[in-house]
Order: C-alpha cells, then sequence, then structure tokens
C-alpha cells in the first residue's frame, strides 16, 4: 500500500503493508522515498474477513491466500477467490495485502526500467516511450496519447464487476467511495492514478452479497500458468431467470489502463438468453472503441474470446439459489 495523490503525489513517503510492490519498485529506484511508514500495525483492526449474508466486509490488510482460502468467499463468491488465488506464487499472496494489491502500479517495462527516460507515469511530461516502442502487453482500452500501460491486477477485476466498495481513511477523516470511481484513466496526467487524498489508506472493501455473486468466475489467460500477468482476463457475475439474463456485471483486465468495467457488454446481455452468439455480440460491445498498438491488436480478438468463454463457463454453473 502506498500514498497517491488526487492532485500531486508525495514521493517523500511511501506507506509499507505486504510490501510485496513497494520493495520491489524501490530496489528499482522507481520510486525514492525519504521515508517508509510501517501501517502492519494496523492489521488487527483491519484484516478481517466477515460475510453476514447481506455483503463481504474484507479488511485491506487481510493477506491474499487468507481471503482466497476463506470457505464463505469460496461458497459466495468464487470471483473474488479465483482473481486471488490465480495472482503471483503462493509465497506472495501469503504476504499482499489487499489495500496493496489493488494499488500495485503498472508492469510497463519503460515505467520500470529507469534507463528509459519518456515515461510520464514516472517522469510527468516525459513522454511515452511505449508508444513507438515494443508494447505487446500494454493496454487497448481506456489508452491516451501519454500513456498506454497496463493495469496489472486480478482482484480489482472481481471488486469491479461486484459493485464494491471501498472504505478509506487519513488526516481529513474516513469516506467510502465506490471501487469504479478508485482509479483514473491516465489521460493527460498518467502519473494521477488513484482518487485517494493525500496521507489516506484503504481500510475496507465491501462487497454486496446476491445471486449473481455466487454465479460469478475469474478466467485469466496468460503467457504461462503460474506466476504470470493477464494477457486478458475477465471477471463476470451473472443473474439468470433459466437461461435468460437478468443482469451481468463484467470486468476486463489485461487490456486496460485501469480496471475497466464492461458497460456495453453488460447492456448487449441483459433480457437475452445467455446463448454463444449473444456471448460473442457482446464481447464485440466490450471492445468497439479498442485502440490497438502496433503490437497488440491481437488483444482484441483475444479478450473477445476470453470474455466469451468466461459467460458462456458462469451459465453452465451448477448453481444453488
Amino acid at each position: 500500500m502506498r500514498d497517491i495523490l488526487a492532485a500531486e503525489p508525495d514521493s517523500s513517503v511511501a506507506f509499507l503493508a505486504g510490501g510485496t510492490t513497494v520493495l520491489d519498485l524501490m530496489k528499482l529506484e522507481v520510486i525514492r522515498p525519504e521515508r517508509v511508514i510501517d501501517l502492519n500495525a494496523l492489521r488487527g483492526e483491519y484484516g478481517h474477513i466477515r460475510w453476514d449474508g447481506v455483503s463481504l466486509r474484507l479488511g485491506a490488510f487481510a493477506r491474499m491466500a487468507e481471503v482466497a482460502a476463506h470457505p464463505d468467499v469460496l461458497a459466495h463468491y468464487p470471483v473474488i477467490a479465483q482473481s486471488l488465488s490465480l495472482a503471483a506464487s503462493a509465497q506472495l499472496r501469503n504476504m499482499a495485502s489487499l489495500g496493496g494489491n489493488v494499488l500495485q502500479r503498472t508492469r510497463c517495462a519503460y515505467f520500470r526500467d529507469t534507463s528509459w527516460s519518456a515515461c510520464n507515469k514516472r517522469v510527468p511530461g516525459s513522454g511515452c516511450a511505449a508508444l513507438e516502442g515494443a508494447n505487446r502487453s500494454h493496454a487497448v482500452l481506456g489508452t491516451s496519447d501519454h500513456c498506454i500501460a497496463t493495469y496489472p491486477g486480478d482482484f480489482a477485476q472481481a471488486l469491479l464487476a461486484l459493485d464494491a466498495s471501498v472504505n478509506v481513511a487519513g488526516p481529513r477523516g474516513s469516506r467510502r467511495l465506490p471501487f469504479a470511481s478508485l482509479h483514473r484513466r491516465p489521460g493527460t496526467i498518467p502519473h494521477l492514478e488513484t482518487n485517494l487524498l493525500s496521507g489516506e489508506i484503504i481500510t475496507e472493501f465491501v462487497v454486496p452479497s446476491g445471486a449473481w455473486t455466487r454465479r460469478s468466475l475469474y478466467l485469466k489467460i496468460r503467457d504461462r500458468q503460474s506466476y504470470e500477468f493477464a494477457v486478458a482476463s475477465a471477471a463476470v457475475a451473472v443473474d439468470l431467470d433459466g437461461d435468460v439474463v437478468r443482469n451481468a456485471r463484467i470486468a476486463l483486465g489485461g487490456v486496460a489502463t485501469v480496471p475497466w468495467r464492461a458497460l456495453e457488454a453488460e447492456a448487449a446481455l441483459r433480457g437475452r438468453p445467455l446463448t454463444a452468439e449473444v456471448a460473442r455480440t457482446a464481447a464485440r460491445a466490450a471492445f468497439a472503441d479498442a485502440t490497438p498498438q502496433s503490437h497488440n491488436a491481437f488483444k482484441v480478438e483475444l479478450g473477445q474470446s476470453t470474455l466469451v468463454r468466461a459467460l458462456l463457463q458462469a451459465a453452465s454453473m451448477e448453481f444453488q439459489p
């Protein structure tokens, strides 16, 4: 977990929870904080996992592995359990906190390698080397002329698809915001990545419960089967009346600059039988505004295929209302 401002980031301070991201970036000298503030004393207060039949409350300091293995999460929110269990390695999942995971920074090589001077995320106004460089892993949705870096996480897609909210605390007190408003698209200021205020930290995620949360899954496509980031992924949650979609919630990963809600795809499904053809129509709608680069045009077709597979797998899930 780290300090990201809604105005101008304070690079002199970093927050430490699991440490699996911030220490990595410090070793690479991507960030050089003067002070690192260890927040783990808060784990006792914000390390909980609670389900009351109405909502799931996840403390931001809960570890990824313990949430992925929790029986209530497995039974009622399979998309959350899968998104966490498919991330990173077992060792990292044992260390990484939920709050830090959703705030992890891009894996763009131009951002992480300081020998490249042109990176608007690292050095605002310096340019984006990826636009004319090796951009196979970069985003096709939510991009701008200033940044095409892909958001790398998995758990965030599950939270987004389930309409979660996030509780934060800071010098101005506590507040709650929709998880959908946490991350910012790059626009002209890609170094501003979230809507957290100065000194704020995430304390808790709140996820509503419903029929769609039980009929949910996370499908992750990657270059190898373990310890690899998504080339394309889909978090889907579907509420069916027979084979007709009452409601669908879809978030895409590996293809966008932020956790990406596919609202057009959801609209294309609503009120229709969840057949392969309808799923393909929804997938085309999800990528209608895609802007591929020189090396990643394949992500459009791959992302569509991933979403179709996820939707059809969700439709075939054994389900107890």
